[in-house]
């Protein structure tokens, strides 16, 4: 706790969790099914990596997102490998 300008407040940073999810060889829509699933037993901040083999869900995923209020933190590619990071929105 920091004691400053009449206020006390909790000075320790807010530690969120960081979720790694298999959606190997699932096709749309199961990745964004396994996310939605996934986010909806985290709290805002968190964050869930989908790992994922089909190239759609780099739109599938930030599509959902933007609808349900999460963040896209990064989508990439690398030798067949999908990986989108979302942040849970509040």
């Amino acid at each position: 706790m920091v004691a400053g300008r009449g206020c006390v407040y909790d000075a320790a940073p807010m530690i969120s969790r960081q979720i790694t999810i298999d959606c190997q060889r699932l096709l749309c829509p199961m990745p964004v099914i396994r996310v939605q699933d996934r986010i909806a037993e985290l709290d805002a901040g968190d964050q869930v990596t989908a790992v994922c083999t089909d190239p759609g869900v780099l739109q599938d995923i930030p599509a959902w997102c933007r609808i349900n209020g999460h963040a896209v933190l990064s989508a990439e590619e690398s030798d067949g490998e999908y990986r989108v990071t979302v942040r849970v929105g509040g």
